[in-house]
Order: C-alpha cells, then structure tokens, then sequence
C-alpha cells in the first residue's frame, strides 16, 4: 500500500503524522509505505509569522522539520506539477532536477492526500510583481523585519526630506489576519526599535492598512473588527475602508480613493488561492477551483483519493446555510487532518468512515504585544485578555512538544531582555561581500520585492 501525501503543511505534515502512528504496524513490515511531496523540508506555523516578523519568535521555532517529525515517511523535497489518478502517479519536480523540466521525476500511488496548501492572491495591479511583498511564508516575514529596520536606517542617514518621507511610510494591503497582524506587529516593533534612532520619532513613521471591504478582521466579529480598528487609529495607523491598490509603480502607492503615498514598502496579503498543482489535476474542481470533497475528506466520485485543508471544498455539516464549505483556516485544517488520517487508515483495512463535524467557535488575533482581540464561544475579549489568549491558544497547536517548549521559553524570556533590533538583510544576498573581495565587483541585483 502505497500512500502519496502532496503538501507538507498543515494538513500534510499533520496527516502523515498520524497515518505512521495508524499504520506502525504496516509500515514495519513493509506492507504500506508513506511518502511526502513538499517544496520545502519544514511545515510552517503560519500564525506565528507575525511574532517571527517582529522578533518575538526565533524564525527556526516557527518550522517544524518533516524529517525529523515524519521518520517513518519518505520525504521528497519538491513541487508537484502534475496529478494523474486514472494512472495513479504524480510527477515531481526535485532540487534536483533541470530548469527545464526534464529531470521530473514520477511517483505512483494507491491512495493519494491532496493538502499542497494555497498561495497568495494577485490582482493585476501595476508595479505589485516589482515592488510588493507577500507575508506568506517565513522567509518573507524575516525578509519583511530587515526591510522595515533598513528603511529606518536610510531613513536616519538621509537628508532628502522625500526618500526619508519614503522610507517611513509602510503600505499594508489586506485587513485579514495576515495583513492586521502584520501591520501590528512590526508597527509595534518599529515604534520601540525608534527609541534608539537620535532623529526618528514613533510619529514620523507613517503605516497605512487598506481594505477592499468595509471592515477588517471579520472572523471576531463586527463589534471587535470596530474595536480593532480604534485601537490602530489610537496608534496613528491610517486605515483605509472600502479602499482598493490601484498602482505601486515606480515606489508610489497609488489607492483607488485619490490618495498617493510614495513609499519603499507594500506589503500584499489580499487573500489567498488554491495551489496551481490542483489545476493539473483530472480530480473534480469546483468554480473557485478548490477540490469537490464529501463529508469524508475523500474526492468526490472518486476512489483512492482524499483532499482537505485549503485546497479542498469541504461541507459544513454544522451549518444551517446549504451547500456551505469549511472556511480554508488552520482550526479546521488540523481538525481535518486527524479525520483524514483515520478514515484513510480505517479505509485501508476495510472498516467504516468518518465524517468531519467542526463547530466553529471563535477566532482570536494579536494587534502587538499585550494588545488583541478575540470572539470565542460568544464571548468578546480586548486588550491583554485576548492577548494572552491568543498566545496560550497558539501555544496549544504549535506541533511537538520540543517546539512548545521553545517558544515559551522565547517569550518568557523577551519578557525579562529588551527586544532585538538588528537588520540581517545581508542574509539575503551572503555572497555579496565575497564577490566584491574576489574582484567581481558589486554583484549584479535585479528588482527586489522589498523596493530596495
């Protein structure tokens, strides 16, 4: 038996974890094998991306590695470009592999786990593949850090008032999760990390959230979303309703409301969208092009093959409204992830299915230290409260033992240093240096996504 898990996020990693434990016995003896197709060799705790983005968290403890939590699974680290389950077999692109595509390698299967996740959301806005940035993965966020601090840096070196007044405005646009707690985060860190700049006030920076819809954070409700938004106005954060990005060419955020902010910073978290593999697929998509899956986290009208998380269409059993789908979040993914597994299990030895039931119960989001919002079983909770709240509820789903006890220790310990204040952009180009010493002279750099 032969198991293929696509995707080595929440729902992958999460699933594979659970099929070895299912299946010790299988695996054992070689009766059943698990192998995992992932483009990178961590899962990624995306809710923690705020914290890592403003120092609260070491990027290391925000990925947990696949080969270490998977030892029974094979892991294969590359991208899934097509799916074919009327022949059961997948090709693969490695790291291994040629630009070109001729080095795909091709997996075959018995029983095949959509989970390849979701990506960012592109609008054809002109000058957002130049000069945007995403907040999507690790990578991005401590990019984002270094940016932000680097910007401070010209910004205190400069004495041209318009490439200073550039480098202080920071554009957020998306009033989400992502985007919302980004914005808080690192405004809260940018507003400490001034303290130690002899010419830049808190004040002098300017951040700017814009949103499409009327309201941000709609997950904690309406009367919390208001309550955010007077909470980031309190902190002269100009937030921007029922607004949209028209254009961010040649570093001017141009907003559908008339207003034009130059600036060296936008940051895209304007939704998501299913992985481009699904489109590769001869599975059953539906018109927003998410995977048709029964109650039973199997594809539907097809057997041997089983999706959940972002990628899949899940109903809603617990709701009244018909036809409704699971929100594409991380409470239902890892939730997901547990049914999924043992149905699978269970499936493989002939026994009775499971269907996903997940009552929705409330959401909790960081607006930056000791300061949150949160909506859980009726009840609305603001400031330190839903703060702590968050963190303790976050805590509770970081995968690993080891990985809770790390980050507790982070936090307990920021709590008694001061916060980190150093710019690691280097890292992004750490063969600069070197070329320059060995005669190459400054090393080409083509667009970057952060403006520099």
């Amino acid at each position: 038996m032969r198991i293929l898990v696509v995707g080595g996020g929440y729902v992958g990693m999460y699933t594979a974890l659970r099929l070895q434990r299912q299946l010790k016995a299988e695996l054992r003896s070689g009766a059943a094998e698990i192998t995992v197709v992932a483009p990178d060799p961590y899962m990624t705790y995306q809710p923690f991306l705020p914290e890592a983005a403003a120092g609260s968290i070491s990027p290391r403890h925000v990925v947990v590695p696949l080969r270490r939590v998977l030892d029974r699974c094979r892991i294969v680290i590359g991208e899934a470009d097509r799916v074919d389950h009327a022949r059961r077999t997948a090709t693969v692109t490695t790291l291994a592999s040629p630009e070109d595509g001729t080095g795909a390698i091709r997996l075959t299967y018995d029983e095949l786990v959509l989970a390849p996740g979701s990506v960012s959301r592109t609008l054809p806005v002109p000058g957002l593949a130049d000069y945007a940035i995403g907040f999507k993965t690790v990578e991005e966020a401590i990019g984002l850090r270094n940016h932000v601090i680097e910007q401070m840096d010209i910004a205190s070196s400069t004495r041209d008032p318009a490439i200073r007044d550039a480098a202080l405005t920071f554009v957020f646009v998306g009033g989400g999760y992502a985007g919302v707690e980004a914005l808080a985060e690192l405004e809260d860190m940018a507003r400490y990390t001034a303290r130690y700049y002899h010419n830049i006030r808190p004040e002098d920076l300017k951040w700017i959230l814009v949103e499409a819809s009327d309201r941000i954070l709609p997950e904690v409700g309406e009367e919390m979303g208001r309550y955010a938004i007077r909470e980031l106005r309190a902190r002269n954060i100009d937030v921007r309703l029922e607004t949209r990005l028209d254009s961010c060419e040649h570093r001017i955020a141009v907003l559908s409301d008339g207003a034009r902010f130059p600036t060296r910073t936008v940051v895209w978290t304007a939704g998501v969208k299913p992985a481009p593999v699904l489109a590769a697929t001869d599975l059953p998509l539906t018109e927003r092009g998410r995977i048709e899956c029964t109650a039973e986290l199997r594809v539907a009208g097809t057997e041997h093959a089983w999706a959940a998380g972002d990628a899949a269409a899940v109903p809603d059993l617990t709701s009244d409204e018909k036809g409704k789908e699971c929100a594409p979040n991380a409470q239902h993914a890892v939730r997901q992830a547990k049914v999924l597994a043992e149905n699978i299990a269970s499936a493989v030895r002939g026994g009775e299915l499971k269907e996903y039931r997940h009552k929705y119960v409330g959401s909790v989001a960081s607006l930056g230290l000791h300061k949150g919002v949160a909506h859980v079983y009726g009840r609305r909770l603001k400031g330190y409260p839903a703060w702590f709240m968050h963190r303790a509820y976050h805590l509770s789903r970081v995968p690993t033992f080891n990985r809770k006890a790390r980050v507790l220790a982070e936090w307990t310990l920021a709590g008694l240093f001061k916060r980190e204040i150093v710019s690691l952009g280097s890292l992004e180009h750490p063969r600069a240096e070197f070329e320059i010493a060995a005669g190459g002279g400054p090393p080409a750099k083509g667009p970057s996504p952060h403006g520099d």
